[in-house]
């Protein structure tokens, strides 16, 4: 079942000579509950593409559907009503809130949408990600491999249908990294999320479903 369908879309910044092309009509679909990795160098729109997968930044031609809903078709209300519900970001450098605890932190979404959490739901959460112990803890207080545990837990806590994650692994060690992935990828088959990351590791995405390879703004491989 198709869960997001990506349909030439493109992405320019800026006009005239400083024009530069970061998406080149790039097409693609993704089921659900597939594990789809991204690779390719730098500055190949690796992450412009994620932001626009996410509802976080818009084509500038091209469309994409999410579960069948046309993102360019919202407001800007509607989006970002859809996106915090639908949509789970990951991001390198973690962006947790310094001043809300591990708890909060994780439970920030629900708070915003105006949900109160299902305690069951969100104590099988922390405990997968071995947070329990740190649940009073301001991020300035935990490791980089327990903030990047934390930013995981925020972007499930909605059970969205899509989670993004931008190089998630970039900022820690080898353990660690082993460890965020195999967290990624129990919640991709537990709750059967479809899981896109973006990585500059072979062996992460090698573990993948399949790889689409991103170069100049252009799919040029599918695996």
């Amino acid at each position: 079942m198709e869960l997001l369908k990506v349909e030439n879309v493109s992405k320019i910044y800026g006009t005239g000579e400083n024009e530069v092309k970061a998406l080149d009509n790039v097409s693609f679909t993704v089921d659900k509950g597939e594990f789809v990795a991204i690779v390719g160098p730098s500055g190949s729109g690796k992450s412009t593409l994620l932001h626009m997968l996410g509802g976080v930044d818009v084509p500038t031609s091209g469309d994409i559907w999410v579960e069948g809903v046309k993102l360019g078709s919202m407001d800007e209300k509607k989006l970002s009503i859809f996106r915090r519900r639908q949509v789970g970001l990951i991001y390198q450098f973690y962006n947790l809130i310094p001043i809300l605890d591990v708890q909060e932190n994780i439970s920030l979404p629900l708070l915003l949408d105006g949900q109160k959490p299902d305690a069951g739901y969100l104590d099988e959460l922390i405990g997968t990600l071995g947070l329990s112990q740190r649940l009073n803890h301001l991020p300035g207080q935990l490791s980089g491999g327990q903030q990047q545990r934390v930013s995981i837990g925020r972007a499930l806590v909605m059970h969205p249908a899509l989670v993004l994650a931008d190089e998630p692994t970039g900022n820690l060690d080898r353990k660690n990294s082993a460890e965020i992935i195999a967290l990624l990828k129990e919640s991709n088959r537990k709750y059967r999320q479809t899981l896109i990351v973006i990585t500059h590791d072979e062996g992460i995405a090698l573990q993948s479903d399949r790889i689409l390879y991103l170069e100049d703004g252009r799919i040029t491989e599918r695996n």
